[in-house]
């Protein structure tokens, strides 16, 4: 962990393996639906620093920008509907492209049928996702009790459909996966020289002080009941550990922190301090926060940090682990998003939707690297704190990039509807194509793989 107190930057690079194919069995002939146009009401207000990055980035025009938002969040919704649909038969999803183009893989080749019809494109493979993340499961287990040498990560890579696991040594991880019973078969081991640190000490959103002394970033803000606060690295302190804001006055303290294993925490604040759904935008408009619907494999996602300000690339894996000087975490995401010493706690976010805190990583925003960060929602279920967004009935009336209103009916997200289910939706009338759990922007028009208009 860089817990910096002198402002000397780290610029160390590194070199990292890439990751073999195998296990894929084939890819279904059946011919996904033709791609229904990006829902505009979900993009038009997205903030311009935002796009701005992505143009950066991912080389990128403001309307093309938009519109890869507005795929990625109807691929999302797709498939929601096809993981319940599909059951222990699925076996992960990916986007590619700025179309968004969705690949859902499964282990049964009579799916491939149900799979097009939704949009997507199927792939048969050998194991399910609830496979494969048993086996990764197995080897936290094992790290979590003494934390592997010469293995700085390994994950659940949905594209090869295999556990992959990055070795400094072949023999290394030959024992990890010993030690953790995981079969060879699963796995696939890749030779990487990376030694991922935490970023700490410096502004991510904005910036907060342990102690009076080094700094760490506000993730995002976040309350408890009444009680106001935030959410960071769990790196960055420990409970009771007090803090100052970016003005060096008075903050708070930290009520909840887990590091290693997870690597988050929890800030409550005094009143003097007020939970806004904002993500520091650098001088390019701050970002709305509007929910915390998780990106799936291959979505852009974008970094907010005082040391490199804005920055985009992918979401590369989900259920990551790494291992730091300090020890293991786990759960992390991969990205090819880059974070230097100082970005560490900043925010994460995909569109308008909440993604988690810059955990650590290789490499710096010259030469490129790999960072993890830690997904929100379960720091928000650990601690029981509620995200702080444009719903929020204490913010501001009306602020300018907060989107439509609800234009009322019977829908709701947060509601587990069944195939067949009817709902209303402002005057009109909805039939449930696929089971799923509503998230907020997964409204009926914008949706039609999982909403039929009646």
């Amino acid at each position: 962990m860089l817990r910096r107190r002198a402002l000397a930057a780290c610029t160390a690079t590194v070199a990292v393996g890439a990751l073999a194919l195998a296990g894929l069995t084939g890819i279904a002939s059946a011919a996904p639906a033709p791609h229904a146009p990006a829902p505009a009401a979900q993009t038009a207000q997205l903030s311009p620093g935002l796009l701005k990055a992505m143009q950066r980035d991912l080389g990128l025009t403001a309307t093309e920008a938009r519109g890869r938002i507005g795929n990625e969040s109807r691929a999302a919704a797709v498939t929601a509907g096809l993981r319940y649909s599909l059951g222990d038969r699925f076996a992960g999803a990916r986007v590619s492209g700025d179309a968004a183009d969705l690949t859902v893989a499964t282990t049964d080749a009579s799916d491939a049928a149900r799979i097009a019809k939704a949009g997507a494109r199927a792939e048969v493979v050998d194991h399910s996702l609830a496979e494969l993340d048993a086996a990764k499961a197995a080897l936290d287990r094992v790290a979590l009790r003494t934390a592997p040498k010469d293995i700085p990560a390994w994950y659940v890579d949905v594209r090869t459909n295999r556990v992959v696991v990055q070795a400094g040594r072949a023999s290394a991880a030959d024992a990890f996966l010993a030690k953790a019973g995981v079969s060879r078969e699963l796995v696939t081991v890749t030779q990487a020289a990376e030694q991922p640190r935490t970023f700490t000490d410096l502004r991510g959103g904005d910036a907060y002080y342990m102690n009076g002394s080094g700094r760490c970033s506000i993730g995002f803000p976040v309350k408890r009941g009444t009680q106001g606060g935030f959410v960071s690295a769990g790196h960055c302190g420990t409970p009771g550990v007090s803090t100052s804001g970016y003005n060096q006055q008075a903050q708070g303290s930290f009520q909840g922190s887990t590091f290693p294993g997870r690597d988050y925490s929890w800030v409550a604040t005094n009143t003097n301090w007020t939970p806004r759904p904002l993500v520091n935008g650098y001088g390019n408009g701050d970002v709305t926060v509007t929910g915390s619907t998780e990106a799936i494999e291959g979505s852009s996602v974008c970094r907010s940090g005082s040391t490199t300000g804005w920055h985009c690339g992918t979401v590369q894996q989900r259920n990551s682990s790494v291992t730091y000087q300090e020890g293991t975490v786990s759960g992390v995401t991969r990205t090819n998003v880059c974070a230097e010493p100082g970005d560490s706690g900043g925010s994460f976010i995909s569109g308008s939707q909440a993604q988690g805190v810059t955990s650590g990583g290789t490499g710096n925003c010259s030469q490129g690297g790999t960072t993890y960060f830690q997904p929100l929602n379960p720091a928000l279920q650990a601690y029981g704190l509620t995200l702080v967004t444009s719903g929020t009935p204490t913010d501001p009336p009306t602020d300018p990039t907060d989107p439509p209103t609800n234009p009322g009916g019977t829908w709701a997200a947060g509601t587990t509807y069944a195939a067949g289910a009817v709902v209303t939706y402002g005057s009109a009338s909805y039939r449930c194509l696929q089971g799923h759990l509503a998230q907020p922007g997964w409204t009926p028009p914008n949706v039609p793989a999982l909403w039929q208009a009646l």
